[in-house]
């Protein structure tokens, strides 16, 4: 068939056509007489749409705004009776239904027709002549179209028209939808192969240019409305819900007594089961349609573009650094398998944003993290990478960590191999060190920088020029130069040599380096800092006050130990494995320091003189307490003690 064939207009050839204009869906809305036909994708564009230079594809506002249609029947808009005016007498209102589903049965048949005698035989041409693309690929995009088309304009379209013209004798429907109702298996094959065909539509579309050259004269043609063969092969989807939407008005508008009633409740229940098939194919095509719109905002990467992805929860999240004081702004997007933590792109030309890290969900950890100084954060623990991230609020902090939770749970059912590891039993909470199992096999949390002032292997204090800070990739430490100079395969980053620390290196490749200055005695002060309650009888920051710490007034980590329980411990930071200074609690006096400021205490002893500052009054209160404890000789009984304020 030739281009001035297809020019002359879609209906032409088809048993029946309609010869009024198709309108488009934007008309339905318009007040009229006669209800409008469905809008369809060879009705008429609207001015907007005229003006644009190219065809228009599937949108997934199309789709769900198709879906909800679909589904409350606002597609249509019927006649109330005595709004139409007529010549002589009203017609009952159930033919009225049957006359509107004769009108749209031919446009649906000119739609067929358009798809099957013209897009379908044009390709069909160009592939055997040209042999630019292959004959099956343009057999497995329309699918078992010719049979659909076949059945519509030969049998069921004569049928309604004949049913119509004979209704003074024989004022039924049902029975003809009855004879339809099985043949609507053959739309099964339809909407299942509907993806692929979809796809490949897409992939010749920019592969072949003698088929995009066949596309484009079809859709740009009168016939075509300037609308895509996407939005044509999305007819036979939406057909079979029009069918219910309509025959199930024609029930409801059956007096009670005819004679067609129990054929056309019967015609309904066949054609419902059916109409399922339709709107899980919509739902599919709007899934899939969002997360391609996710895919070009990453930039179609080819390594995460998948279309048996499913996007779970996507938005702005803030990342805590180990090395900055202040969080950054970031942008995560949860999918049911990964995780890709993204930087927005300042201009937003093209991809939308920047994908710094893809994290797997298998294997993958969540927990809350207790952190005075970043509420509502988070710890996202994978195999490649571990994240420390903080929601604007614990609302949204509880909707990431159940969304997580859920991604893992799903990865789980599906892995059962995988179950045993992911649960495990975890240690403590505030524990930084990976369990020595998992050392190597997933990214560790990094101890930020500014938790300890000194290296967490030989303990030197860390300065701007001779000892600088690294991080060891296995356990997460903070460790000098030195105690770092070491190189490990770990598998969490496809077994590519890293920075570890000495034990670490020990631990993973099994390798004992000779002791240089090892063997040094542990000194006083080299004990580590116990950051957490459940360690310490008593411990936080308090303003160390007075000439005997410095003139600057440094803040101190300060730590009364559950198995030292009578000296004091000073540390410069949470984490660091010195202290500052110790001092012997015992046979000290404590005193509550000046009336200008509450928060302040002292310790006292034959010319010794402490002060301190707390941040409040209740925390002065209770360190007090600690200390005259700690000063008379107390000491827990057993690890249930409560702490020295109690």
């Amino acid at each position: 068939m030739g281009s001035s064939e297809y020019g002359r207009g879609a209906g032409c050839g088809s048993p029946g056509a309609a010869p009024r204009a198709h309108r488009l869906e934007a008309e339905h809305h318009r007040p009229g007489c006669r209800p409008p036909s469905p809008a369809g994708p060879l009705e008429k564009p609207t001015v907007g749409e005229t003006l644009e230079s190219r065809p228009r594809t599937v949108s997934r506002r199309y789709l769900s705004s198709l879906k909800n249609k679909l589904s409350s029947g606002a597609w249509r808009k019927s006649c109330q009776p005595g709004t139409c005016p007529g010549p002589g007498m009203q017609e009952p209102e159930e033919k009225r239904i049957v006359q509107e589903l004769l009108e749209t049965e031919q446009a649906y048949v000119a739609r067929l027709h358009l798809l099957d005698q013209v897009f379908f035989q044009e390709l069909l041409k160009e592939a055997r002549s040209s042999k630019a693309f292959p004959e099956d690929v343009v057999r497995l995009i329309f699918s078992n179209i010719s049979s659909i088309y076949q059945f519509h304009a030969q049998f069921f379209l004569p049928e309604l028209q004949q049913r119509l013209d004979d209704w003074t004798t024989t004022p039924r429907i049902g029975d003809v939808i009855q004879k339809l109702a099985p043949f609507l298996k053959m739309y099964s094959e339809y909407v299942k192969n509907f993806e692929r065909a979809i796809e490949l539509l897409a992939t010749w579309t920019d592969k072949s240019l003698p088929f995009q050259d066949v596309l484009t004269r079809i859709q740009n043609s009168e016939a075509s409305g300037s609308l895509t063969l996407q939005h044509h092969m999305l007819e036979p989807v939406q057909r079979i819900p029009r069918y219910e939407l309509l025959l199930k008005e024609y029930v409801q508008k059956l007096p009670a007594q005819a004679p067609d009633l129990a054929d056309a409740q019967k015609a309904l229940d066949m054609i419902f089961s059916a109409a399922q098939h339709s709107n899980t194919a919509i739902t599919e095509m709007e899934r899939l349609q969002e997360l391609w719109e996710v895919y070009q905002r990453l930039g179609l990467e080819d390594d995460i573009v998948d279309p048996s992805n499913t996007l779970l929860r996507e938005g702005p999240v803030l990342k805590i650094s180990f090395r900055r004081s202040g969080p950054m702004e970031r942008y995560l997007f949860l999918f049911n398998n990964m995780l890709l933590y993204c930087v927005p792109r300042v201009i937003q030309v093209g991809a939308h944003f920047q994908v710094r890290t893809r994290i797997d969900v298998a294997g993958m950890k969540v927990r809350e993290l207790t952190d005075a100084e970043f509420p509502h954060s988070f710890l996202v623990s994978g195999k490649q990478r571990t994240l420390e991230l903080q929601a604007r609020s614990q609302e949204e902090m509880i909707a990431w960590m159940q969304a997580f939770q859920a991604a893992i749970d799903q990865i789980e059912k599906r892995n059962e191999t995988f179950k045993a590891a992911v649960q495990s039993p975890e240690g403590d909470p505030q524990e930084q060190e990976l369990q020595s199992e998992e050392l190597g096999l997933r990214a560790p949390q990094w101890v930020r920088d500014k938790m300890v002032t000194m290296c967490m292997r030989c303990r030197e204090p860390f300065n701007a020029l001779k000892r600088r800070r690294h991080h060891c990739r296995a356990c997460g430490y903070v460790v000098c130069a030195r105690c770092s100079d070491y190189r490990a395969e770990l598998k969490y980053d496809s077994n590519r040599p890293n920075r570890v620390c000495l034990d670490c290196y020990t631990f993973l490749t099994g390798n004992v380096l000779p002791e240089d200055k090892e063997d040094k005695r542990r000194g006083i002060l080299e004990k580590g800092s116990v950051a957490g309650s459940e360690q310490s009888l008593m411990c936080s920051f308090l303003q160390l006050v007075g000439d005997k710490w410095g003139k600057s007034g440094p803040r101190g980590w300060c730590v009364i130990p559950r198995d030292d329980p009578l000296v004091l411990y000073v540390y410069a930071a949470p984490q660091d494995m010195r202290a500052h200074t110790s001092i012997p609690l015992l046979g000290y006096q404590v005193t509550t320091g000046s009336q200008a400021d509450p928060r302040v205490f002292q310790l006292q002893q034959s010319g010794q003189l402490y002060t301190f500052k707390a941040e409040t009054e209740e925390l002065r209160g209770r360190w007090v307490k600690a200390m005259e404890r700690a000063a008379s000789g107390w000491s827990p009984r057993g690890p249930n003690d409560g702490d020295l304020s109690d």
